[in-house]
């Protein structure tokens, strides 16, 4: 699937992941939870994609398989054109210098026994024989560019406000000179205003560092902030994909209406008519047939509760998977 900015980075095809339920201590499977099922796009560089969708349909478990930190069941995660999923520890190691992770909770991702300068030296001592006195150096310089003093440097987490945590957590993340960040609601504890520093901080990075993102989340208003193209999921399935301005303009795919709609609108005398979807999100462990949207579908025809829809490109660069956008 293209439409990525500048040369690819990251490329995941038909990446699938299912956890198997099982019962009592030893009992065998007796069910699977598709987590994701069948995901395809591609990172470029300097490009943020930002991935939406409601809790549980598969968002951050996209991001640990890209990662490393689980496992696919099936498919494949390309980096800079080389297959990198179920490489050996020793050959995924210089794989994981360029890729680093932001968490959603910057309290429980960070060591409480370990002061902030050690925490954010780890990084590069895994990577580097660096002397004692360079290394305070980077760490310190990390520090005043993620907007921390160094008399902080000595401090343990919890005594950093939540919005100085996260700081701490993106100059973790930054100190192994990464080129893609994988970014799991990494401002969704955060107050509004602390939000929109973060947001800001990320970007101004991104600039000076020609960083990549995955910008997990579920507030389209940060998504469309950040990122400059969106990717929709629902149920572990991809069911949209364009640039951040064809979506929010014109989205194609019924669920992304939906969504849109409930993004609040910053004028009061503009009014944005509510798409409400009936029912409940489907359970993973047994997921409908046909097109896994049509149980909540105000469109739903006979042929979406028989026929998945295959994810088409309907406008240059905008694909959907949807039966009333033709195919």
């Amino acid at each position: 699937m293209s439409g990525a900015a500048g040369e690819t980075l990251i490329e995941v095809r038909d990446l699938v992941k299912h956890f198997p339920i099982r019962k009592g201590v030893f009992g065998g499977a007796s069910g699977q939870v598709h987590a994701v099922d069948g995901l395809s796009f591609r990172i470029g560089e300097r490009e943020t994609l930002g991935l939406v969708g409601e809790s549980g349909c598969g968002k951050s478990t996209t991001g640990k398989l890209i990662l490393g930190l689980a496992a696919p069941t099936s498919g494949e995660v390309h980096w800079r054109g080389r297959r990198v999923d179920g490489l050996s520890a020793g050959d995924m190691r210089p794989v994981r210098r360029e890729l680093q992770a932001v968490f959603q909770d910057p309290y429980a991702s960070l060591n409480p026994r370990m002061r902030a300068a050690d925490i954010v030296a780890e990084p590069i001592r895994n990577f580097e024989s660096v002397p004692a006195p360079e290394l305070r150096e980077r760490v310190a310089g990390l520090f005043a560019r993620v907007g921390l003093r160094a008399d902080q440097m000595e401090k343990y987490p919890y005594e950093f406000s939540g919005g100085q945590r996260q700081r701490l957590g993106i100059a973790r993340a930054l100190a192994p000179n990464p080129k893609l960040i994988v970014c799991d609601e990494p401002v969704s504890a955060l107050d509004v205003s602390v939000q929109a520093q973060v947001l800001n901080l990320l970007m101004d990075l991104q600039e000076e560092f020609g960083l990549s993102y995955l910008f997990v989340a579920h507030d389209l208003a940060v998504v469309e902030h950040i990122s400059h193209r969106v990717a929709v999921m629902y149920l572990g399935k991809l069911v949209e994909l364009a640039d951040r301005r064809a979506l929010f303009e014109s989205p194609q795919h019924p669920y992304t209406e939906a969504l849109l709609s409930a993004v609040p609108v910053p004028d009061p005398k503009l009014r944005r008519e509510r798409i409400l979807l009936r029912g409940d999100v489907p359970s993973p462990v047994n997921p409908p047939a046909g097109c896994r949207f049509h149980t909540r579908c105000p469109y739903v025809m006979e042929r979406c509760r028989q026929e998945e829809p295959a994810v088409r490109e309907v406008r240059p660069g905008h694909f959907a998977a949807c039966h009333l956008r033709g195919g």
